[in-house]
């Protein structure tokens, strides 16, 4: 049952996280923003709500696991891990630098919580479908969550993992593909049509459910649902690149562009503008 203030509350989460990610990457002068943006509502519940883990212990074993397959929108990862007390949050302002242990991609040799070093797409999704395998073989009850993105299902390996996971009945796996329907040189029907990705994966025997990845009450009623026949579960989220700054919002440029001194003062305005409202609403 979702209680009535849950999904403000997750919507003023992902508000304060989306301005975190924004100063931290600039402060850089790093880059997708817009990539972490489509991507932070998912993160938020999920590290929040549906994992089971604790900060104190990165490596129990019994832990669920988490692998961000499309590397590219880890500052969303970050924030988040920070906020939980993975790491200090004073690394965030070390973002891409000499001193810090935080990289333009997860590197699960330097960073506590982070799972799988990914950045090349196509690598994370098999990997997360390993640890998945691997929970079955052991007899653990510890549950693996991915999220891919829509263009990196243009990947052959995506589709071997796919195949895998039901051949193994791993209804303990659960991927989230961040359907944005943007890459890095435009949207992604132009470049190469995905057709329907929620078709693909049924008829590769997945259970599939599709939702708006930017509503918490469809959020969390996809991830309480129930696991059906022994077969692993896709969400496919239809998301907004850039969501949160309207003028970041479904322009492609953002995938690499970082704002010029008077676009990020309209960005954190618009975020800081939200933020006051939600709270005002949770009468915070």
């Amino acid at each position: 049952m979702i209680k009535n203030n849950l999904p403000l509350s997750l919507e003023l989460k992902a508000a304060e996280t989306r301005e975190e990610i924004l100063e931290m990457i600039v402060s850089a002068r790093g880059t997708h923003i817009a990539s972490a943006f489509s991507i932070v509502d998912l993160v938020v519940y999920l590290y929040n709500h549906v994992l089971r883990i604790n900060p104190k212990k990165p490596n129990d074993p019994k832990r669920d696991k988490f692998v961000l397959s499309k590397g590219h929108g880890c500052a969303a990862l970050y924030v988040v891990l920070a906020n939980l007390g993975f790491f200090p949050k004073s690394e965030l302002g070390k973002y891409c630098t000499r001193e810090g242990i935080l990289g333009g991609h997860p590197d699960s040799t330097r960073i506590p919580g982070v799972e799988t070093s990914t950045g090349s797409l196509g690598h994370g999704f098999p990997v997360a479908v390993g640890f998945a395998l691997a929970s079955k073989i052991n007899k653990s009850n510890s549950k693996v969550y991915c999220i891919v993105g829509d263009g990196e299902c243009n990947e052959g390996s995506v589709w071997e993992a796919a195949q895998v996971a039901p051949h193994h009945k791993l209804d303990n796996l659960t991927v989230i593909v961040d359907d944005n329907k943007l890459m890095i040189s435009g949207f992604a029907k132009d470049i190469l049509n995905p057709l329907s990705l929620a078709d693909k994966f049924r008829i590769f025997g997945w259970n599939v459910i599709e939702i708006n990845g930017h509503n918490f009450k469809e959020i969390i009623t996809a991830f309480n649902a129930k696991t059906k026949n022994s077969k692993p579960t896709a969400i496919i989220a239809n998301t907004i690149k850039g969501k949160g700054v309207s003028f970041m919002e479904n322009e492609k440029e953002w995938y690499s562009r970082l704002p010029n001194e008077e676009e990020l003062k309209l960005a954190l305005d618009e975020l800081d503008t939200k933020i006051k409202k939600l709270k005002g609403r949770l009468k915070i």
